[in-house]
């Protein structure tokens, strides 16, 4: 008797998964089990989703970490992703009655911001027709207003069908907007034109006189997407004249060199372009004059030695009294994994805590955070620098004896020229590739950046 219990038990599951892999019905005179192995192949959709796995957009944590945070969602969750995408979401600040302050209206909807980045997040024709047209379009080729302008400038790269925009839309940078008065994004274009005046007076950080500026914070920065700015050769504070840029803006697109065919840890749709050069080595690029990583040619090692002079260049003018304004961290993102659970399934997984992702790219191992004190964001900062600056905000949190150390440190007195300058150097160490993505821009930015200083 038992033993026909088992035989009848193996029979019923068995048929409970025959039956759970028909799947979907598919198009009409299809099998939708063919039909799904178009797809779901060893050679095809498992081989991408062991790339993805290894890509940053996989990792989930970001994704994880700002769920919830409309303002965020639209960029680290999918869902948040494509509801602005599907709502046409404005980048352009406006006043909201009864508030009499400009907002960031580029925002998810509360209901939609979570979910990890997956598959749809990029491609928005997923499972409809079950077959290799699926996978377009993608969700946005859209020219795409900056957020970094309150919508007053686009970028928009038409080449390899405008695909590169998809990328831009996330990676850009994020605005200056005023701590004072209205709230609304700064005027870049009086960094320029009034070089010389004060642009924050750290001696009376709550003066009128500050009414169009900011007061600088550790975490005062462009956040992380710079790249899609200066490829598109568009978002610096440009002193001075002679601003062109690379052949890459127009020739090349992000999907070029990003997924390129596979190399190891590299290409696909793994989206690491780092130490692969099949994207670049075609023909109509370098195919004449091949790029490797020990090549010394002016199109690898010697741009990005130039570039990494420029930045340790300004970052040496930008001091005050002796003083970094910028923030050093020589904490590599090889050494700063720490563990979280953060599916809730009993497995670890590894996560940047504190980490420098751009240590190595200057000397001094800046990270773009400028060097102010704050016990929490900031709470090292002294360890890692000579001297810090006196926070001109400081929380309200703060013990007393945080607040006498803040009193002791030196006050931060910026310029217009000087604050222009943070920018342009946070926007090219961030763009992480040393003036690869865009040489000509990002060269001229920072020599011009360099004149201005004193």
């Amino acid at each position: 008797m038992k033993n026909l219990i088992k035989v009848l038990s193996v029979l019923f599951s068995a048929g409970f998964l025959f039956t759970a892999c028909e799947g979907p019905m598919g198009p009409p005179g299809k099998d939708a089990n063919e039909s799904c192995k178009q797809c779901h192949n060893s050679a095809g959709i498992d081989s991408v989703k062991t790339m993805f796995e290894l890509s940053k957009h996989a990792y989930g944590e970001a994704a994880f970490g700002e769920s919830g945070s409309s303002g965020c969602a639209p960029c680290h969750t999918s869902e948040g992703f494509k509801n602005v995408v599907a709502n046409k979401v404005s980048t352009v600040f406006t006043i909201v009655a009864p508030a009499t302050t400009y907002s960031n209206p580029y925002a998810s909807a509360p209901d939609k911001s979570y979910g990890e980045m997956r598959c749809s997040m990029c491609h928005a024709k997923l499972h409809t027709t079950y077959t290799h047209d699926d996978f377009m379009p993608l969700t946005t080729t859209a020219a795409v207003p900056m957020t970094f302008f309150g919508g007053a400038k686009t970028i928009d790269l038409p080449q390899d069908d405008s695909k590169s925009n998809l990328c831009i839309k996330c990676h850009q940078p994020r605005p200056f907007t005023r701590s004072f008065g209205d709230k609304n994004v700064i005027d870049y274009t009086a960094l320029v034109s009034s070089p010389t005046t004060v642009f924050f007076d750290g001696n009376s950080p709550n003066s009128t006189a500050n009414i169009n500026t900011i007061k600088p914070a550790y975490r005062t920065h462009t956040h992380y997407g710079t790249v899609g700015a200066i490829y598109a050769g568009i978002g610096g504070v440009e002193f001075g004249a002679g601003y062109t840029n690379s052949q890459h803006t127009t020739v090349a697109s992000c999907e070029d060199c990003h997924m390129a065919p596979v190399t190891g840890r590299t290409g696909g749709h793994t989206f690491f372009a780092k130490g692969n050069f099949n994207g670049c080595n075609v023909a109509g690029c370098h195919l004449a004059n091949p790029i490797s990583s020990s090549t010394s040619s002016v199109y690898w090692a010697a741009t990005r030695t130039e570039i990494k002079t420029l930045l340790n260049s300004l970052a040496a003018k930008l001091t005050i009294g002796g003083v970094d304004i910028l923030n050093r961290n020589p904490v590599s993102a090889e050494n700063s994994f720490v563990n979280y659970d953060y599916n809730f399934d009993g497995t670890a997984e590894d996560v940047l805590a504190g980490a420098n992702l751009w240590a190595g790219l200057t000397t001094n191992n800046y990270d773009g955070y400028l060097n102010i004190y704050d016990p929490i964001t900031n709470p090292l900062g002294s360890s890692y620098n000579t001297k810090v600056f006196q926070n001109p905000a400081p929380s309200s949190s703060w013990n007393a004896a945080q607040i006498a150390n803040n009193l002791t440190l030196p006050k931060m007195v910026l310029t217009n020229a000087q604050f222009g300058a943070i920018i342009n150097f946070q926007l090219c160490l961030r763009e992480y590739s040393l003036g690869i993505h865009n040489t000509k821009y990002v060269r001229t930015l920072l020599t011009n950046s360099l004149a201005v200083l004193p």
